[in-house]
This record gives C-alpha cells, sequence and structure tokens, in this order.
C-alpha cells in the first residue's frame, strides 16, 4: 500500500464528500473487463481487493481510491506476421500484388479476428484526496496514467477540477541553491542528481553514487546548469528522488516510519491497512507541507 511515485496536484475549491456519497457515485464506473473489441477499460476497484467491496477507504480526511485499468495485448509483431501470412496466400492463390490499400482492409479484420481472443493486462493504480489541504495524490511514475484517474473522478463526479501542483518558486532554483549553497536542516542531499542546461534543449548530465558537494559538480552549476531532479532525505523519515516538475520518484519511508507501522496492534489485513494509510498520509501531509514552505508557498492563481 505504501506509494512509490507521487503526482500530486491542487484542488481549485473545497470538496464536500464523504466516503458514502463518492461510493455511491463510484459504483456507476465500476470497472468492469474488457468485452468485444474493446482494446482497453477503466473503472473503479475495491480498495480494500479481495479483503473488501468499498471503492473508498478513508481516514482523517483523505479518501483513497482505486483505479483497475485492463488492456489487451495484441502485439505489432503478431499482427504484421498474420498480414503476411495472409497477402502470401492471396498473391499465390490468386496470381496477383497485393495493393497497400487492401493490405489495410487485411490489417483491420485480422485485429477483429484476433482482438477478442488476445491475452490482457490488469493494473491498479491508487490515489487519495486529501480533504484537508485540498490535494489529489496518485501513486503513479507517469503523469499520464495519474491523468487517466483524473479523468475517471471527472466523469464520475461531473467535475473535479485539479491541476499539478505549482509553487512560488521555481523547484529547479531552489534545488541548485540546494546543493551549490546548502540545504534546511530537515533536507540531506543525497548522492544522486540531473543537471541540465538552463536553456531549452540543452545537454543532461546525470550523476549517481556521486558526492554533490565535490568540486566538478559545483563547476558545472558555476557554468549555468541547474539541478532538475535530486535524490534527497527528508527528516530521516523518507527518502525520494524530487524533480522540477514537483513530481516525486523512488519514494522510500526509512525504518523510523516503518518501526512506527510495526507498532500498530491492527491484527488484520483491513486493520493494517488502516493504520498504514493513516501514517502514510501523516508522513506525506508533512513532508509536502515542508516542501511548500521551502519552495515559498503555493503559486499565486494565474501567475
Amino acid at each position: 500500500m505504501w506509494f512509490k511515485n507521487l503526482q500530486i496536484y491542487q484542488l481549485a475549491e473545497d470538496l464536500y464528500l464523504t466516503p458514502e456519497s463518492l461510493h455511491q457515485a463510484m459504483q456507476s464506473h465500476a470497472f468492469q473487463p474488457c468485452q468485444g473489441l474493446d482494446t482497453h477499460r477503466s473503472g473503479w476497484a475495491p480498495v480494500l481487493g479481495k479483503h473488501g467491496d468499498q471503492l473508498v477507504h478513508a481516514v482523517q480526511g483523505c479518501l483513497m481510491v482505486c483505479m483497475r485499468r485492463e488492456e489487451r495485448l495484441l502485439p505489432a509483431a503478431v499482427v504484421r506476421e498474420a498480414v503476411d501470412e495472409k497477402v502470401d496466400e492471396i498473391e499465390q492463390a490468386e496470381s496477383r500484388t497485393v495493393g497497400r490499400k487492401e493490405k489495410r482492409e487485411l490489417k483491420d479484420e485480422i485485429i477483429v479476428d484476433l482482438l477478442p481472443r488476445a491475452f490482457t493486462r490488469s493494473q491498479r493504480i491508487f490515489g487519495y484526496i486529501d480533504t484537508r489541504n485540498r490535494r489529489m495524490i496518485i501513486d503513479s511514475s507517469t503523469p499520464a496514467r495519474a491523468e487517466d484517474v483524473l479523468t475517471l473522478l471527472r466523469e464520475t463526479l461531473g467535475s473535479f477540477r485539479a491541476t499539478p501542483l505549482t509553487v512560488a518558486q521555481a523547484p529547479s532554483s531552489v534545488m541548485t541553491d540546494w546543493v551549490s549553497q546548502g540545504a534546511p536542516a530537515v533536507i540531506e542531499i543525497g548522492d544522486e542528481c540531473e543537471m541540465k542546461e538552463a536553456a531549452e534543449k540543452g545537454g543532461v548530465i546525470r550523476m549517481r553514487g556521486f558526492d554533490l558537494g565535490s568540486a566538478e559538480v559545483q563547476q558545472h552549476l558555476n557554468n549555468g546548469r541547474i539541478i532538475s531532479k535530486l535524490g534527497i532525505e527528508w527528516n530521516q523519515r523518507l527518502t525520494c528522488v524530487l524533480v522540477d516538475d514537483l513530481s516525486i520518484k523512488r519514494l522510500k519511508f526509512l525504518d523510523i516510519v516503518l518501526e512506527e507501522a510495526g507498532d500498530s496492534s491492527a491484527d488484520d489485513a483491513v486493520a493494517r491497512f488502516d493504520a498504514d494509510f493513516a501514517l502514510m498520509s501523516i508522513e506525506l501531509e508533512n513532508f509536502l507541507q515542508s516542501l511548500l514552505a521551502d519552495f515559498g508557498g503555493l503559486a499565486e492563481a494565474g501567475s
């Protein structure tokens, strides 16, 4: 359940949702497997999997949801091979060349034939609405897949105004200052970063397992490169790679947090999920509030 990658969104307005009302709204968009010629389908799935049927799990003002996406696997190489075999069969039987238009039509026919029999792959994407801080946090390494969750929420609720988290000070400038001049007390600089030239389409340097306080790194920064990704440890409670779009990669909660989770008296899967979710949401709230302070707070609307 512990999130590993974060896409963070700010909500434009307060949401007056109860777990019950959200669950009821989500039922009309519950997940259904691919049928017929569907290439993919998405819908809401029970947050607790086999341990419950609720589409929402609420803890301390945070509403956890789970989108399940299923897609059919029909590799292009399989289609191409089937088309080639059909073309050879026609050309040998009718002693003629199959033209480009006919090949396209054959391809369409073959896809229609193969698609219902194709294997499927399923993925579950978790996210939660932090109603107190008007945020949506989605466990995804890519904005595109997180946007699928937001789109489904908009279809479910009719409206869900959420935009990527933006701050008053450019994250790349702040991270560059951390490496060149020193980070806040709760931030410990790690051993990896990505530096890029300030000019658009400039070169990129990636370093891992490297002393970022070294003269070599400082020289790059003195030459005008800026930090676009930075490995950090926050308050001895978590590590991550912070990206200049404020997404979080490779999030890992440290022993002090996991020990607190282990001290919970939860004695079944549901209680364990509840306790872990509560602890994770508190840690992320504190972490994000700390980052917002370092970056000058939220950007003003329209800025």
